[in-house]
């Protein structure tokens, strides 16, 4: 009886580590895949990238700086990285500016409370991101932003008050008439995750972020990256009849993880990191003992435990957006931004500065976000410092496609172009760069209107 019972026991025991090793194996397959196959190549070939940087023999006259859109500091509810931390992280990924875009707090957006202008080579401009989608930079630091007003009402204070309007999370109906509006998002970080699918996300990208994301962290966070192809197809159809810049848009919070330190009063404090209080233990007993051989000293007002699922630093070097500006300066950057001076680049991968896309006709040249007549000499011109697969679009559709480092086309007619760049990455062409247009217009003629900012005749196709 006893031999039986002894056997049942180990034949349960045995089932249940066979159950637990396939549960973790089924949970952390791709994780571990991810850890000892794919990612170590993954790095492998984005170093083999930059290994063949070379400077493009064209370069814009004005300045290149690149840098950081829509990002949250302790002063947003869900965040709480001091301005200084953020600027460490500027610095240590070599990012010109950065555009804050905190929460608003009790229905106000104070303009007076966020760093404003260049600490230690780093360029700051205060900004909100509202509840309707609502992203102004450029207001003075009087301003104090009443959140809730109308959206129309609100436009018009932004505009009259000599700030710049953007539109944040576009995957989301957005007032897209206002005449305020200068530009929108067309790639947001947090979007990916907003758009990932629940279950796929939870049973294999999520565990591989977990494990993998101290050791691999730009290889893990692309994990979720999506071609924003509704955001894009809007922007598109958009840039048809007026001029709306694209920007890419970090999202930086740092405030998925979570942490336990030990209070004053001897309580081990475990919270995520918005920062909300998850719970509280009073460390008596045998829980202090147990923390004690978890963590060692549990001295007042160590921390003993930390994990962070999104650092700042991961988020802020994944993409930028490039821009043309005279000057690193609040005034400049923005002037840049309204013009369409910019393009987005995902420079985790490889450093996008030096990109140019150009239209030329003799000796006149005109850059992103620029204005040019058509005519049949007209040439339109990409350069980049990697050999990458440019493609042409003109209000959306591709037109024109070429691999390598360069290329000079003649476009057949007038219209918004713009050119997206993707680098040959294990056999995948991957998104790299996306410009904002170059406006070929229609010189003016008996059947010529003006739309926006564009001159289109009538004899023109779509």
């Amino acid at each position: 009886m006893f031999r039986c019972l002894l056997q049942l026991i180990l034949s349960l025991t045995l089932l249940v580590i066979v159950l637990t090793t396939v549960a973790i194996l089924g949970l952390f397959h791709r994780a571990i895949y991810d850890r000892v196959w794919n990612f170590p190549r993954e790095a492998e070939a984005w170093e083999e990238i930059r290994a063949m940087r070379e400077e493009p023999r064209l370069q814009y006259a004005w300045q290149h700086y690149r840098g950081v859109l829509h990002s949250h500091s302790h002063l947003s509810h869900d965040s709480d990285v001091p301005f200084e931390e953020i600027l460490d992280v500027l610095k240590e990924t070599d990012r010109d500016f950065i555009g804050m875009s905190d929460h608003c707090d009790g229905g106000k957006g104070d303009y007076s409370l966020q760093w404003r202008g260049v600490y230690d080579g780093k360029l700051f401009f205060p900004g909100y991101e509202l509840n309707n989608g609502f992203m102004p930079w450029g207001l003075p630091s009087e301003v104090v932003l009443d959140c809730t007003m109308d959206e129309d009402e609100l436009a018009a204070f932004i505009d009259d008050n000599g700030g710049l309007l953007f539109f944040a999370h576009t995957e989301r109906e957005r007032r897209w008439d206002l005449p305020q509006l200068r530009g929108k998002e067309i790639y947001n970080i947090h979007t990916d995750f907003i758009l990932e699918n629940p279950l796929i996300l939870g049973l294999s990208k999520a565990p591989s972020l977990f494990v993998n994301g101290s050791r691999y962290p730009d290889q893990s966070l692309r994990l979720i990256f999506k071609h924003p192809t509704d955001q894009i197809a809007r922007w598109d159809e958009m840039n048809r009849e007026r001029r709306i810049t694209g920007i890419s848009a970090n999202d930086s919070h740092q405030n998925i993880g979570i942490r336990a330190r030990v209070t004053e009063d001897d309580t081990l404090l475990i919270e995520d990191t918005s920062p909300k209080t998850i719970a509280e233990y009073p460390l008596t007993g045998w829980r202090w003992l147990l923390a004690r051989v978890l963590f060692g000293r549990l001295d007042p007002g160590k921390e003993v435990y930390h994990f962070q699922g999104d650092p700042y630093i991961v988020s802020v070097n994944m993409v930028s957006t490039h821009v043309l500006a005279a000057e690193l300066s609040e005034a400049a950057i923005l002037d840049a931004l309204e013009q369409a001076r910019a393009f987005v680049a995902f420079d985790a991968i490889a450093d996008a500065r030096g990109f140019v896309f150009q239209a030329e006709d003799g000796d006149a040249i005109a850059i992103l976000g620029e204005y040019m007549p058509f005519s049949s000499s007209t040439n339109l011109r990409g350069l980049s410092p990697y050999p990458v697969q440019f493609e042409v679009f003109r209000h959306g559709e591709p037109v024109y496609s070429y691999e390598g480092r360069e290329f000079a086309w003649s476009p057949p007619r007038p219209g918004a172009y713009r050119v997206e760049a993707r680098l040959n990455i294990r056999g995948r062409w991957v998104p790299w760069v996306y410009t904002n247009p170059i406006y070929l217009t229609e010189p003016a003629g008996p059947n010529a209107t003006e739309t926006g900012h564009l001159l289109v005749s009538a004899s023109v196709g779509p």
